[in-house]
């Protein structure tokens, strides 16, 4: 059956307004810091109430100006629209699905979980420059640039429930890795 027939929605998975780069495992909770939260919050209060009516305003304006086959402003508004709603959607399951953990009510913990900020070393680099930093965030905050890296991240799930000292080995996509714990702290 040719795709103008159907209803939009019509034979889609739930899951196809997440992009495949955050989706979460099954049966797992959406873990996320309060700054995420709050991040995923401003993006959707941003599009619902500034970027959208703008949008619905200037799709209002160029569908009045009649033939609509030819008006790229009509086309272009129609599509970013749908783009739009599709990005509110996929927030708003994000918000509601969200379990909120604070990483400085974990203080003192001497293991890593999430939120963790963890220093770790390379075991393999012998000058001892090959220290980084990373937190343990949710999938939607997670920016390797920034230094944050999501719980479900190869790296992330080798370094829980490490202590301070203890070698973690891992697959990292340039092959195995060992590196050790020097630092955990919740902030």
């Amino acid at each position: 059956m040719s795709k103008a027939f159907t209803k939009e929605g019509e034979g889609q998975d739930e899951d196809d307004d997440v992009p495949v780069s955050v989706r979460l495992p099954p049966g797992s909770k959406n873990y996320m810091t309060r700054r995420g939260y709050d991040a995923l919050r401003v993006e959707l209060d941003q599009l619902v109430r500034v970027e959208r009516p703008k949008l619905v305003e200037t799709v209002a304006w160029a569908a009045s100006n009649g033939d609509r086959s030819e008006n790229g402003d009509y086309i272009y508004g129609k599509k970013r629209l749908r783009e739009i709603d599709r990005r509110i959607r996929f927030l708003i399951k994000r918000i509601e699905s969200a379990e909120v953990v604070d990483p400085e009510r974990q203080q003192g913990m001497e293991q890593v979980f999430f939120g963790a900020t963890v220093t770790v070393l390379d075991v393999e680099d012998e000058s001892g420059e090959g220290e980084q930093t990373w937190q343990i965030v949710g999938v939607d905050e997670a920016d390797a640039t920034s230094g944050r890296i999501s719980w479900i991240s190869p790296l992330a799930r080798a370094l829980m429930k490490a202590r301070e000292g203890d070698i973690v080995r891992f697959q990292s996509p340039a092959g195995p890795r060992e590196i050790e714990v020097v630092e955990i702290r919740y902030e």
